[in-house]
């Protein structure tokens, strides 16, 4: 057996509920009595006695992830053991609220511990401004860990009293307490987004902060037609 490569790649004791495996790979410690919602198929892994099942939300839950569609989908993870999860090769991240919450697209919602409070809002009075489609987002607030992922090493931005804008298509989560609204650089339209000749952004304003992906493929996100 290679002990170099088990040093390298292999099974380490956890030090937090959930904590990455390299860049892609997210790790969660179970126990028993603390489940954890997941993205239905991220499972790649897992050690001990752990059970998966679908999972139902409410009716009105269910009747708005009817208009996202069934990729919406989640799994509830209970049991005592190692799992690992993943999403084709996407970078995760992992943070910890502290009784505080975030927004994150649909598409990018990777796991988060079921005691968390969460719901489907829809941000299409936002989006409808950028590109005439609404988009769908999960907001979780409670306290505990959640995982997304992104395309990409992204960057965290604290936009604190200074604004900060960012390109819709490379957004994938904020703080549900920063201040939101959509801003328009039409003399820029040329040269910044992506789009019909104008540059339109989110901007965000006060205590929190903001997840950027490199990417500006809008095609993995939740939209509709209104």
């Amino acid at each position: 057996m290679d002990q170099q490569m088990i040093a390298a790649y292999g099974q380490t004791a956890p030090s937090a509920r959930m904590q990455p495996h390299g860049n892609k790979i997210c790790r969660v410690a179970l126990q028993q009595g603390y489940d954890l919602m997941a993205k239905q198929g991220s499972m790649i892994a897992y050690t001990g006695f752990i059970t998966f099942e679908p999972w139902r939300d409410s009716r009105s839950q269910r009747m708005m992830g009817s208009v996202v569609g069934e990729r919406l989908g989640l799994m509830k993870c209970t049991g005592q053991g190692d799992l690992y999860l993943a999403d084709y090769g996407a970078d995760v991240v992992m943070m910890q609220l502290n009784n505080d919450g975030i927004s994150v697209n649909a598409a990018n919602v990777l796991a988060f511990d079921a005691q968390l409070e969460h719901k489907i809002e829809s941000i299409s009075g936002l989006v409808n401004k950028f590109s005439g489609n609404g988009m769908f987002n999960i907001a979780i607030r409670g306290t505990g860990w959640v995982a997304i992922t992104t395309q990409g090493t992204p960057v965290v931005l604290n936009p604190g009293e200074r604004e900060t804008c960012v390109d819709p298509d490379a957004l994938v989560a904020w703080s549900t307490g920063l201040r939101v609204k959509s801003k328009r650089s039409a003399r820029l339209g040329a040269l910044v987004g992506r789009g019909t000749g104008e540059a339109m952004q989110v901007a965000f304003t006060g205590a929190g902060y903001v997840v950027v992906q490199p990417s500006e493929d809008s095609t993995d996100r939740f939209h509709f037609r209104g």
